[in-house]
């Protein structure tokens, strides 16, 4: 009887208030689609930076950490590990003042590393502007097709000419269901987009933290190289 009942009602809409819910129907699903597609990105994400976490902590060196992440395709923290490996070449890395093991300096390590974050954070944060868009705008569309319905049921009020419940009630109800429709798609929304962007917070926490230890670890390997050998065992 419900299914009924509403069926009806949105088959007696006005045109406009038909065109409004086809909008915040089309606006529903493809933020729905984008919810439950950042909900497993960021799982699969937050599995597998475990896994390359747990991974450098038991390392014994960064080639042996670079060799096992290979097997890492959806971690964050793995992808930006990896690339500054492949920039600065096994942990061969230069100071400021040009001291140091290798060609590449400590300045464009930490650049490289930021570049490779922020290429992370971007790929999370890929659709959630338009959760953001359908928060804000959509009860706005909903509320337009209530106008416009109220508008049509004062018009057949004028047309009856009369003013009882009975006349007024149902073209106020039919107007109504846009609004409701603008605050179902916008709800999810907004509740979808303040939940990835928390998410977003830690996964960038995490990334901060695997760059701080992969330049603290590059420049312990860095003070190792330039160690001096004793004189008694020089040739």
């Amino acid at each position: 009887m419900f299914q009924t009942g509403l069926i009806g009602l949105v088959g007696s809409l006005g045109a406009v208030s038909k065109i409004v819910l086809v909008i915040l129907f089309i606006f529903s699903v493809i933020s729905w689609a984008i919810i439950f597609s950042k909900w497993r990105a960021f799982r699969v994400a937050d599995r597998e930076d475990k896994q390359f976490l747990a991974l450098l902590v038991k390392a014994h060196s960064l080639d042996e950490l670079y060799r096992q992440v290979r097997r890492i395709e959806g971690s964050p923290s793995a992808c930006v590990f990896e690339g500054v490996m492949e920039r600065v070449g096994s942990g061969r890395v230069e100071g400021r003042d040009g001291s140091g093991s290798g060609p590449v300096e400590q300045h464009v390590v930490e650049r490289a590393a930021s570049h490779l974050a922020q290429s992370q954070l971007s790929r999370l944060e890929s659709y959630l502007p338009f959760l953001a868009t359908t928060g804000n705008i959509t009860p706005f569309i909903g509320l337009l097709g209530t106008v416009m319905g109220i508008i049509d049921a004062f018009r057949e009020i004028g047309t009856q000419g009369t003013a009882s419940i009975s006349a007024v009630a149902p073209g106020v109800a039919e107007a109504l269901v846009a609004t409701a429709a603008g605050l179902f798609t916008a709800i999810p929304a907004v509740i979808g987009y303040n939940y990835f962007l928390t998410r977003i917070r830690s996964t960038a926490f995490r990334l901060d933290s695997v760059t701080i230890e992969l330049l603290s670890s590059l420049s312990t390997a860095v003070s190792k190289a330039k160690k001096p050998v004793p004189v008694g065992v020089q040739g």
